[in-house]
């Protein structure tokens, strides 16, 4: 594609062989640079590619430096063979330069090396960003990143959803995580806030009358980052279905993400088929100690608390008991390291028995077991001659989440873990509310305004604890993708949910007032989830820090190091908005 203009003719990714004795005018940045005495050669680098040029007369190099941006006119001429770059698809030939013109200069050190820029320090990296996406790999992370992107937004419109943009600013919600919250200059003392996610928006287009929403959708929190979540902002696939069901909506996710990995996945990558499995929240925390399973890994957790209750060893007495099958050889050595893990994630210790050619066992606790019972624990566990059976015990949530923990680490440690593959799942039966000890009532443990199970006669007649919600996640490879639920469209039903958790009808009236008048004229049934565009990103290029694969990603204390945000205002500004600070 001819791009012709005063600083160039063409990119570095259209010139092949066949321009050989064309004359041709190039631009980009200088990325190294090679005095051989009386000829030169710098490499010169664009979006596209990179390309030798030789400069016979070396005046030409006079005031360039490296990463200058320069425009250069010359030839294109065949390279000798003996130097010949077979890693570059311009490796076979060079221009020789006639001309150069300097079109930005460097006027100071670089604060690191281009190519070698992933190796510098993080935080010199953020506050240099500009030259860090110079790198090629960072650079193809965001191109990468775009063609995702472009590609969710192509499936989507085929598959009959539309498009629609909702407010960046909107009213502050009390459920969730902290808002970024915006003062108003007109209103004295009220203020916006950025959206969490386009939760009530997406609602009421189903209201509204439109069928299929989607958008890649910005949603900003005032979270602590983690490696796979960035600070403050981050993309999703956020869509909503009218006249749904959560196996519709689990059908559009899996066409959708089934696709997008299938085409962007390393090559030869194994990627779940639908339908994907489903699991409930209930047996994801007992078979795998987690609600984000990953299922590469083979390992299942096993419930042996009453098992233990009936036996000899008083240590797991009135504790939840977990075990852990593992067929494998392992040394006193691989045991040692493996007590230091538990030690350090917090446990006590990590009891285990080893299953010997005769059938019977040898570790630790083998003599706390009875003979009569030990059948019993191999029948429950289907230990096999060779296994080796780990136990953790502790109150209920800490023995799932150390067993989800030794489940990892065995995994990992023993190389069980699934290679270049991706393995999607739906979790769903979340509970509806969970007690809070501190405010000394029940909570929404996800989405206030999901879909009971049972609707209005579960609300009425069990207890909150033992509700559960039409809420899901998709997981894949232990990373939680979307989560997503039926909505509540019901008035009743949404008053009487709100009660459980503390709020009058004044409350929702108050506090989430578009829902509750806009489902009074005909609210129609509505589902839909939101899948992460950065951590899709991020696990189809491999990356193990989310930070790798955003533009202009904020440092892991919620910096911008590059801009300087977040900065000061003026006095003037904080008067606009009638705000004082407090010291």
């Amino acid at each position: 594609m001819s791009i012709a203009n005063i600083y160039r003719d063409v990119t570095l990714d259209n010139i092949s062989e066949s321009d050989v004795g064309r004359s041709i005018k190039l631009a980009g940045w200088v990325e190294n640079i090679r005095d051989h005495g009386g000829v030169s050669f710098i490499d010169l680098r664009d979006m596209y590619g990179v390309m030798q040029v030789v400069m016979r007369d070396t005046s030409l190099l006079d005031g360039i430096s490296k990463e200058d941006c320069i425009s250069i006119e010359g030839v294109i001429e065949h390279r000798d063979k003996e130097t010949y770059n077979p890693k570059i698809p311009t490796g076979t030939i060079e221009l020789e330069a006639h001309k150069t013109e300097i079109l930005g200069r460097v006027y100071r050190q670089l604060p690191f090396e281009i190519i070698t820029s992933k190796e510098t320090r993080e935080d010199v990296r953020l506050k240099y960003r500009y030259l860090d996406l110079r790198n090629q790999k960072v650079r193809d992370n965001m191109v990468f990143r775009s063609k995702v992107i472009s590609f969710l937004r192509q499936k989507m419109t085929d598959m009959g959803f539309l498009e629609i943009q909702t407010p960046i600013l909107c009213a502050s919600s009390p459920e969730g995580a902290r808002d970024y919250i915006v003062p108003s200059r007109k209103f004295k003392g009220k203020f916006y806030a950025l959206p969490q996610a386009p939760q009530q928006y997406k609602q009421l287009l189903m209201v509204a009358g439109f069928d299929k929403y989607f958008q890649i959708a910005p949603c900003f929190r005032d979270e602590d980052a983690r490696a796979d979540r960035s600070p403050g902002e981050f993309y999703q696939l956020d869509f909503e279905m009218a006249f749904a069901t959560q196996e519709d909506v689990f059908k559009t996710g899996e066409e959708v993400l089934t696709a997008t990995f299938e085409k962007f996945a390393p090559e030869g990558a194994e990627v779940t088929k639908a339908p994907y499995p489903v699991i409930s929240y209930k047996q994801a925390m007992l078979e795998y100690g987690t609600d984000k399973p990953d299922l590469r890994n083979p390992l299942r957790i096993v419930d042996v608390t009453d098992f233990f209750q009936r036996c000899t060893f008083k240590p797991f007495h009135g504790k939840t008991v977990r075990a852990i099958k593992v067929h494998a050889d392992m040394s006193k050595g691989f045991h040692e390291k493996l007590l230091k893990f538990a030690q350090s994630i917090g446990m006590g210790g990590l009891g285990y028995l080893e299953v010997k050619e005769d059938k019977t066992y040898k570790g630790p606790i083998d003599k706390f077991i009875p003979d009569d019972m030990k059948e019993e624990i191999a029948q429950i566990a289907g230990l096999e001659t060779g296994d080796t059976i780990f136990f953790i015990a502790d109150r209920e949530e800490l023995a799932a989440l150390y067993a989800g923990q030794i489940r990892t680490e065995l995994g990992e440690r023993l190389e069980l873990v699934e290679k270049n593959a991706y393995r999607f799942c739906y979790i769903n039966d979340f509970p509806m509310y969970e007690y809070d000890k501190e405010q000394k009532k029940y909570i929404f443990t996800h989405n206030p305004f999901s879909m009971p199970q049972g609707g209005l006669e579960a609300l009425d007649e069990k207890e909150p604890s033992e509700i559960l919600a039409y809420q899901y996640d998709i997981v894949c490879n232990g990373t939680e993708l979307s989560s997503g639920a039926v909505r509540n469209h019901n008035l009743d039903i949404m008053v009487k949910a709100f009660e459980i958790a503390g709020y009058t009808e004044e409350d929702l009236k108050e506090k989430f007032g578009a829902l509750y008048n806009a489902f009074q004229f005909g609210a129609p049934p509505h589902a839909g989830m939101a899948p992460g565009i950065d951590r899709m990103v991020m696990l189809l290029l491999n990356e193990e820090n989310i930070r790798e694969v955003i533009p202009f990603p904020m440092n892991g204390n919620a910096q911008d190091l590059m801009c300087g945000a977040p900065n000061t205002v003026t006095e003037q500004q904080l008067r606009e908005t009638h705000i004082k600070i407090r010291q």
